[in-house]
């Protein structure tokens, strides 16, 4: 897919139906490639990190998850870009997994949150094919205890592993089984446990009018507070930088 550079990372253009049947094509050859759901603190993140820039530019796909990225581009390039949110991607990935047979893994989160997982797909997903789950302990996998991750989701023949350990750590996680889990990865954050009913969205007027983070905010301020005070305000100084016109340079690249 063809990307444009925001904050000097290129996230990836089209719409939001292309990204999902690249997601699936690429999922039903096996293909061992990755794809980063990006919102503003990804960015910002990458930008003050040039080891996760690293990570983002390795990425098969970069998804313009939150609404600012998509005005972002408008802005720089006049470009009207849909969101393509995990959120959303989440579901609708299962739905095309149920239609096309291919088998999903979910690696990442608490026990609990897999339990619950499990008993949502068979009530709202009953036909699509669950190769495995697994809770990874939180701390650092040894890297005989990585080897065995890989033999057991390449065993299990999903096409698809849905990544929940949050950011960045499951961006680094998925550019790390690049090349040995031969599965397409999608890091998905916070959306899964949203779509099991363990948290809240926001409404869709606050969706679409790119307040979704506020809502995170009401719910979680302590947590939350520095992340969007420092990432939100940088994220707004880096965009006018780039806004300039010696530095407004798109990328166009074919991945």
């Amino acid at each position: 897919m063809d990307k444009l550079s925001v904050l000097s990372i290129a996230v990836s253009i089209g719409g939001y139906q292309e990204f999902l049947k690249n997601i699936i094509a690429n999922a039903l050859e096996h293909k061992s490639e990755y794809i980063c759901v990006a919102n503003v603190h990804m960015l910002v993140e990458a930008h003050n990190d040039p080891a996760f820039a690293e990570v983002l530019e390795k990425a098969n796909v970069v998804t313009p998850d939150g609404m600012p990225l998509t005005w972002a581009m408008k802005l720089l390039y006049g470009f009207k870009q849909d969101r393509v949110a995990g959120m959303d991607l989440l579901p609708d990935l299962l739905l095309k997994a149920e239609d096309t047979q291919l088998p999903v893994f979910f690696y990442g989160g608490t026990k609990e949150m897999l339990d619950q997982t499990k008993q949502y797909l068979s009530v709202h997903f009953p036909k699509v094919d669950v190769a495995g789950m697994y809770s990874p302990p939180f701390r650092k996998l040894t890297e005989a205890e990585n080897d065995e991750v890989v033999k057991m989701i390449n065993g299990s023949g999903a096409g698809l592993v849905f990544v929940a350990l949050g950011c960045p750590k499951q961006e680094k996680w998925m550019a790390s089984m690049k090349g040995k889990i031969h599965a397409e990865m999608i890091g998905i954050g916070g959306a899964l446990p949203v779509m099991v009913g363990m948290q809240k969205r926001a409404p869709l007027w606050m969706q679409k009018n790119g307040l979704e983070w506020l809502f995170r905010f009401s719910q979680e301020p302590k947590r939350l507070f520095k992340r969007y005070a420092v990432t939100n305000t940088q994220f707004i100084m880096l965009l006018i930088k780039q806004m300039m016109p010696s530095k407004k340079k798109p990328i166009l690249a074919r991945s």
